[in-house]
């Protein structure tokens, strides 16, 4: 909200190794005749501040790891308590949490419902965080753009009016195959994710589905390619995170997303990982068979030269 605290940071320095060799105040030597010389130690020069932001939305699409970051990031005590605060299926659930819901109507106002996600979304320091996945961005912003007409021409503004300087960070996954077909199971039994607390019973049995799986493969791409158009025309520089990369060292991702927003690990403080890998040896044969099929496809499918000449063969005959 635009009432939260902004830290302000003290700007403190020295003069670099490469201007100095040694990282010392620099030194001036300058003589006056045969014996006359001084010595003159100039001021440190001065280190920018690091700004941190109010808030951060973590953008995602499905199973790119966004529940293990979110809970990584949560584990930190500094970085807000990134949920998907703005998931409509689950909007009118976090309003009655809140208090801010009509029992009998089953109905709330977002101007409430941005203040009470604000305050639950914040760690002590003021920070907010929030996880959308494409499709939720425009009915977030639409929700704004009556409670602050006067940025309701841009996106990253009305974001920013509501919860303060806002900072992206982008998550996607490098194999879109993989992820669909983590998405295809997860969608067939019920289970998202696991955690040393909370394990989620699967509802069916899991099957392949090559139809489905490619389905879901150019929905991904079509949501990768969305947000990418999202942050241009928004003119916003996300922090990139790559989901294989966060499966291979969760923690020093995290610290690197710390580093992004601007904001130090308590002393004595550690990056958790509370989030359980789920896939399996049944998702690398779903994914073998996924390629396979592909693969087959494009053998059956004829060249483009070999159906114009079927083409110009058939209107001959």
């Amino acid at each position: 909200m635009p009432e939260l605290p902004v830290t302000h940071t003290s700007i403190t320095g020295k003069a670099s190794h490469s201007e100095t060799g040694e990282g010392l105040p620099l030194v001036i030597s300058l003589s006056r005749g045969p014996a006359a010389c001084f010595n003159r130690a100039m001021p440190p020069a001065p280190t920018p501040a690091r700004q941190r932001t109010d808030s951060y939305l973590i953008c995602a699409t499905p199973r790119t790891g966004s529940s293990l970051l979110c809970g990584l990031l949560d584990s930190t005590g500094v970085a807000g308590h990134p949920e998907s605060w703005f998931r409509r299926q689950d909007e009118l659930e976090f309003a009655a949490s809140w208090g801010i819901a009509d029992a009998s109507e089953g109905t709330f106002g977002y101007p409430d419902y941005f203040r009470a996600a604000a305050a639950a979304g914040s760690t002590a320091n003021g920070v907010f965080a929030a996880r959308i996945m494409w499709g939720t961005m425009d009915e977030v912003t639409a929700h704004l753009a009556p409670v602050y007409p006067g940025q309701a021409g841009s996106a990253a503004g009305l974001l920013s009016a509501a919860f303060g300087q806002t900072r992206f960070v982008y998550l996607r996954r490098g194999d879109v195959v993989a992820q669909a077909v983590s998405l295809l199971r997860a969608e067939q039994t019920g289970v998202w994710f696991e955690t040393a607390d909370e394990r989620q019973e699967p509802t069916a049995e899991p099957g392949f589905d090559f139809g489905q799986a490619r389905d879901l493969v150019r929905q991904i791409e079509n949501e990768n390619a969305a947000w990418e158009e999202w942050f241009t025309a928004e003119g916003i520089q996300p922090h990139r995170v790559l989901y294989e990369e966060l499966d291979a060292d969760p923690v020093g991702i995290a610290s690197g997303v710390l580093s992004f927003l601007g904001l130090d690990l308590p002393p004595g403080r550690e990056i958790t990982v509370r989030h359980k890998r789920l896939a399996d040896g049944l998702n690398a044969r779903w994914i073998e068979s996924y390629r396979l099929h592909e693969a087959r496809e494009r053998q059956d499918k004829p060249s483009g030269a070999g159906a114009a000449r079927a083409g110009v063969g058939g209107c001959g005959g």
